[in-house]
C-alpha cells in the first residue's frame, strides 16, 4: 500500500532500527470513531487499535504494593483550584485526602508533608474526579500551592525522589512594552500596564522555564525564556487573548566566569539540507560565529552538518536559512551551556523604509517607495510617523512620504492612478517579524495587525539619539 511505503521510507529516513520498522498498522478515522487492521475493510469501532494497543504496548513497571511515588512532569493552572500538578504514577497507588511528602531530586533536604484534596483522571481534554487512581495511571492533583516540576510524590514511610533532567535556564530575554503608538488602543482588549503585568506573571503558574522581572518603569517587563520559539509562542496566545502590546529584539543573557571574562550561551546546531545548498549554509552560520564540528553525507542526498554556535548567532537566522535552502533544509538546536564571548555579529544589513507622516497609505506614495526596497504594507493602511513600511535595499534607514497624492493639473485626472502597478506587499509572520526588527526598533503586536516602528518615533530626537550613541562608541 502507498501510505504504508510511505511511512516505512519516513522510519527509513529517520534512521529507525528493525523493531521500529516491524511495527503493526491501524488505520484509524479520529472524525468517525473507526478503527480496522485491513485499509480494504472500514473498522466500526475503536476495538481493534485498543487491542493493538493492549498487545504491542508493553504494561506499566513497578510495585503496585509499594508506597505512592509519582514525579510531576507538568504544571497546570485553575483560577479556582491554584496549580494543579500532572504525572504518572510509578509505583503504588494515589487516593483523595491522602498526606504524602513531596522531595524534589535536585533538593532533596527540603521535603515537606501535604495532603491531596484534589484528585483527577483525563477523559479526552477534560479532567475527571477520581477517588483513587493506581500504577500507570496519567493523574492530575490539587491542592498543593507551590508544587513544581520535578518533585515526586512519595510514601512518607519512604520517601525516594525520582531523578529528572534538570530544567536549563533561560537565554534570550525580550522586553514587553506597554504599546504607546499613535494607533494604540484601537484594536486590543487589553492594553493598560496592570493588564500586561498580570499576564505575564500568571503565565509563571505553568511556564517553568520563564522569568518575568519588572524594570525600572512600570511600563515594561522584561520576559526571558529558552529562545525565540518559546517567547513567540506567549506572544502569539497573549495576541489571540486580545492583548496589545509591544517587544523589543530578543537579546541573549550573559554571564561572567570567576576570572570576570564574558560568557554566553552556546548551542549545538544540527543542520540536514540537500549537498548543494551546504556551502551556503556553511558560510552564513560562520559569519555568526558558528564553528563546523562535523560534516557528513545524510540519507535522501542531503548533507548532515553540525555547528557550535552562539544563541545570538541563531536570531533572526531561520527565515534566511529557509530562503537559502528553498525550503528543503531542516534546523534544530539544543543548548550546550555557556562559552567565551565570541565578538560582534552583524544581524541585518538593510536599512528601513520609514514613514514620517501620519495618515492612510496611497497607491501613489507606494508607488514611489517601492522603488527603493520591499514593501510590508498596501494602500488604504493606517500609518504613523516613526512607522517601519519595508526594508530599504541599501544599508541605511529612509524616511519618506507613503500618504503622498498625486498633485492634480489640468492635463491629469486622478484616473491616472489605475496606471501605476504596486508589486505585492511582504506580509511577514509573527516570527519574521521579530527575526526583522533591529535594536532600535519594536514590534507592535495587537489581534489584528503586527506593524515594526521606531523605539523614538520623531524623526528628530531620533537622530539626536543616533547622534550621541555614535559619539559615545568612539569615545
Amino acid at each position: 500500500m502507498e501510505v504504508v511505503d510511505e511511512v516505512l521510507e519516513l522510519f527509513i529516513d529517520l534512521e529507525a532500527d528493525e523493531a521500529q520498522l516491524d511495527c503493526p498498522f491501524v488505520f484509524a478515522s479520529a472524525k468517525t470513531g473507526t478503527a480496522s487492521l485491513d485499509l480494504e475493510q472500514p473498522g466500526t469501532n475503536m476495538v481493534p487499535l485498543f487491542e493493538t494497543i493492549l498487545d504491542y504496548i508493553p504494561a506499566p513497571e513497578g510495585d503496585p504494593q509499594a508506597g505512592i511515588q509519582m514525579l510531576i512532569s507538568t504544571i497546570d493552572y485553575n483560577e479556582y483550584v491554584g496549580r494543579i500538578g500532572v504525572g504518572k504514577i510509578d509505583n503504588g497507588s494515589v487516593r483523595v485526602n491522602q498526606e504524602v511528602v513531596i522531595v524534589n531530586h535536585h533538593d532533596p533536604d527540603k521535603s515537606r508533608k501535604v495532603k491531596i484534596s484534589k484528585l483527577y483522571e483525563f477523559d479526552g481534554l477534560n479532567k475527571v474526579d477520581v477517588a483513587q487512581a493506581d500504577i500507570g495511571s496519567i493523574v492530575a492533583i490539587s491542592g498543593i500551592s507551590d508544587i513544581r516540576i520535578g518533585d515526586t510524590l512519595c510514601s512518607p514511610d519512604a520517601p525516594a525522589p525520582i531523578p529528572f533532567q534538570k530544567i536549563s535556564e533561560p537565554t534570550i530575554a525580550m522586553h514587553f512594552i506597554v504599546n504607546d503608538s499613535p494607533l494604540a488602543g484601537q484594536e486590543g482588549k487589553y492594553v493598560t500596564s496592570r493588564h500586561l503585568r498580570d499576564r505575564l506573571f500568571r503565565e509563571l503558574n505553568t511556564d517553568v522555564s520563564l522569568r518575568v522581572e519588572e524594570t525600572d518603569t512600570t511600563e515594561a517587563f522584561k520576559v526571558s525564556g529558552r529562545g525565540e520559539l518559546h517567547l513567540s509562542v506567549l506572544i502569539e496566545n497573549m495576541r489571540r487573548e486580545g492583548y496589545e502590546f509591544a517587544v523589543s529584539k530578543a537579546e541573549v543573557l550573559y554571564k561572567k566566569d570567576e576570572n570576570g571574562r564574558k560568557l554566553e550561551p552556546m548551542e549545538l546546531c544540527y543542520v540536514d539540507v540537500p549537498e548543494e545548498f551546504s556551502g551556503s549554509v556553511i558560510e552564513k552560520l560562520s559569519q555568526r560565529k558558528g564553528e563546523l564540528r562535523s560534516m557528513g553525507a545524510a540519507s535522501g542526498g542531503y548533507t548532515r552538518l553540525e555547528f557550535s554556535i552562539p544563541s545570538r548567532g541563531l536570531i533572526g537566522y531561520r527565515g534566511e536559512f529557509m530562503t537559502d535552502t528553498k525550503g528543503n533544509g531542516i534546523m534544530n538546536s539544543i543548548f550546550d551551556g555557556y562559552g567565551p564571548y565570541k565578538g560582534d555579529i552583524q544581524y541585518r544589513k538593510q536599512g528601513s523604509l520609514i514613514a514620517f507622516e501620519a495618515g492612510e497609505a496611497i497607491t501613489y506614495g507606494l508607488y514611489n517607495a517601492q522603488e527603493r526596497g520591499v514593501l510590508f504594507i498596501s494602500p488604504g493602511e493606517k500609518v504613523y510617523s516613526g512607522m517601519v513600511v519595508g526594508q530599504n535595499g541599501k544599508g541605511e534607514d529612509i524616511e519618506l512620504n507613503v500618504c503622498k497624492k498625486k498633485q492634480l493639473t489640468n492635463t491629469r485626472s486622478s484616473s491616472a492612478d489605475e496606471a501605476l502597478r504596486l508589486t505585492p506587499p511582504r506580509i511577514l509572520s509573527l516570527e519574521q517579524a521579530l527575526e526583522f526588527i533591529d535594536t532600535d526598533e519594536l514590534l507592535e503586536v495587537t489581534p489584528k495587525s503586527l506593524r515594526i516602528r521606531k523605539k523614538i518615533l520623531d524623526p528628530t530626537m531620533r537622530k539626536r539619539s543616533a547622534m550621541r550613541a555614535a559619539s559615545l562608541e568612539h569615545a
